[in-house]
């Protein structure tokens, strides 16, 4: 009996799927610096800056569920999309003109529409993945590779607005936002959605939109891999959402009030390495190992970090940092598309997604009401955070359950994890 092909790359159309999804997530990332800077240049203050971005950030732990469901139950995936990212272009657009000039609730109203949009970037488009390539190592790979894009998002959005801001203005940076989230949403029309809608097809249920939003809610809830990477995650971010602000407080403490910015530049960049390490070769370990690993890592480099006073020593120590955090997001994909119920997995990606995104901001509001504390002491809450994370995530997962970490492994057939190549 012949042998079923695995589609290549380019075939699959994943190529084209890290372009979309890293233009998408640029624009996404460099949104709070640009809004922060037009802010500060049109109102002489950054709070209404402050007051956009949390209504941007806001829809998301409410929006993530419906979009999942929407996205699932959409007859032409490629519209539903398309009209997600053209919405999300649209509003970062419109706040590069309103920003600072429009009277403040049409400016909050264009940032909640576009925080709506907000899960089809940071989770809808990730559960793309498993339309695209069967289970495996190639699948494997491409998580991997998302989890590098989102790092490399990380890195050159804040860098793009910076850049542009500086030969032009703000207000230019957020407008040249507006461009890249709209080239992604032309890119995304050429993604190849006919498989996608095959999946869905054949696990969807004859429900209503209701049901389909239980079940996906039911679905983190209940289903106990789930509910540990969604509860540990959520956590860690609590920590991670207020590492700027102390990176830049432990910086001015320290007498190098520039180097707050170097510290994150540099926990970015672990992040990418050790998103495209795992990428390479994928290490000989369950997906669930790697989380409690890449969670203690991450811990331990930011204590040593507030105990460390050299500059150069600190910023090593926050890239050692983001290299151990890399990983975590690749495990959490995999994790997610391999214990998603059927027909479940576009909200259980838009969801975990959104109750992140929701943690961060929590945790940047609780370091901004203790910014008085020492900045040292504020890093190393956060790195017990991260620990804790790991201990959470371990206590809340099954004592006993799928063998390995890929999806492979976690339906059963056993598939012994092997390295990756380099194509």
């Amino acid at each position: 009996m012949p042998q079923r092909s695995v589609p290549s790359a380019s075939r699959s159309g994943l190529p084209l799927y890290l372009a979309t999804a890293f233009l998408a997530r640029v624009a996404d990332e460099g949104t709070s610096v640009a809004v922060a800077l037009l802010a500060l240049q049109r109102a002489g203050s950054a709070s209404q800056g402050a007051f956009v971005l949390t209504a941007w950030m806001a829809p998301h732990v409410v929006a993530a569920p419906l979009v999942g469901a929407l996205v699932t139950r959409a007859r032409r995936p490629r519209l539903c999309y398309l009209g997600a990212l053209s919405g999300f272009a649209a509003a970062v657009a419109a706040l590069s003109l309103f920003v600072g000039r429009a009277p403040a609730p049409v400016t909050l109203a264009v940032a909640l529409a576009g925080g709506a949009c907000g899960p089809v970037v940071s989770g809808g488009l990730s559960s793309l993945i498993a339309a695209l390539l069967p289970a495996g190592a190639h699948r494997d790979r491409a998580y991997a590779l998302d989890a590098a894009v989102y790092s490399a998002a990380s890195v050159a959005g804040p860098a793009a607005v910076g850049a542009v801001a500086a030969v032009a203005s703000p207000g230019a940076a957020t407008m040249f936002l507006g461009g890249t989230a709209a080239v992604a949403a032309v890119l995304a029309a050429g993604l190849p959605y006919g498989r996608a809608r095959q999946g869905a097809a054949a696990t969807a249920s004859p429900g209503t939109l209701r049901a389909d939003l239980a079940a996906g809610l039911r679905a983190v809830r209940h289903t106990r891999e789930l509910r540990a990477i969604t509860a540990g995650t959520c956590l860690a971010f609590v920590g991670i959402g207020g590492l700027t602000t102390t990176a830049v407080l432990l910086a001015g403490h320290r007498g190098h009030p520039e180097a707050g910015g170097a510290l994150m530049t540099a926990f970015a960049v672990g992040a990418l390495l050790g998103s495209l390490a795992v990428a390479r070769w994928r290490p000989p370990l369950p997906d669930q190992r790697l989380v409690t690993l890449a969670l203690c890592g991450t811990g331990l480099a930011l204590a040593a970090a507030a105990l460390v006073t050299s500059p150069t020593a600190g910023a090593a120590l926050f890239a050692l940092a983001g290299l151990c955090d890399g990983p975590l997001l690749t495990a959490t994909f995999r994790i997610r598309a391999a214990f998603a119920p059927p027909g479940t997995r576009a909200q259980v990606f838009t969801l975990g997604a959104g109750l992140k995104i929701t943690a961060a901001a929590c945790g940047a509001g609780l370091v901004g009401a203790a910014a008085a504390l020492p900045p040292p002491l504020l890093l190393l809450a956060v790195a017990a955070v991260q620990l804790g994370a790991a201990l959470l995530y371990t206590l809340v997962r099954p004592r006993t359950g799928a063998p390995g970490g890929s999806p492979d492994t976690a339906k059963g057939t056993g598939t012994r994890p092997v390295p990756f190549t380099s194509r």
